[in-house]
């Protein structure tokens, strides 16, 4: 379903339990929690991300969230609905910058979980398709994402 990488962050059992606890519904919300679909998760901090950021988008910042999809959403669609993945494969991967996280947390003046735990939803959601560039795709992610974190009663303080 998942793993965990870090790169120049301390690991901590936490972060993971929430990882664990988010991915678990969202696989479960989207009805692909037997798909044997992986996804990377790399807990980073904003040098690295920044580097990432100007690899592969050519913006050279630091951001929060960053995702790269392995499957087009029709492609993933298709293969949902038709239970085509007999094989464990690659969702995609997302990337997280946790002191960026842990900054927002505090801007935004909720929990430092609920955060990461959108970070994650919101990393979840890219990786299927969706996007919030427009406000129809945003109309179509953001109840998905709020759904989630409602169900599993992690909201905004």
């Amino acid at each position: 379903m998942y793993e965990i990488i870090y790169n120049d962050i301390e690991p901590k059992e936490e972060d993971e339990n929430t990882i664990k606890e988010v991915l678990k519904k969202c696989f479960k919300e989207e009805k692909i929690e037997d798909s044997k679909l992986i996804i990377t998760i790399t807990l980073t901090n904003e040098k690295n991300i920044r580097k990432i950021n100007k690899q592969y988008r050519n913006m050279d910042k630091s951001t929060d969230v960053l995702s790269f999809p392995m499957f087009e959403k029709d492609e993933l669609s298709r293969k949902i609905k038709n239970n085509l993945f007999e094989h464990e494969d690659i969702l995609g991967d997302i990337i997280i910058s946790i002191p960026k996280v842990k900054e927002q947390a505090k801007e935004y003046g909720h929990s430092f979980k609920r955060e990461l735990s959108y970070m994650i939803v919101h990393g979840f959601y890219h990786l299927m398709g969706y996007d919030h560039i427009n406000e129809e795709d945003k109309k179509e992610m953001r109840p998905k994402e709020k759904k989630i974190l409602k169900d599993l009663n992690i909201l905004r303080k």
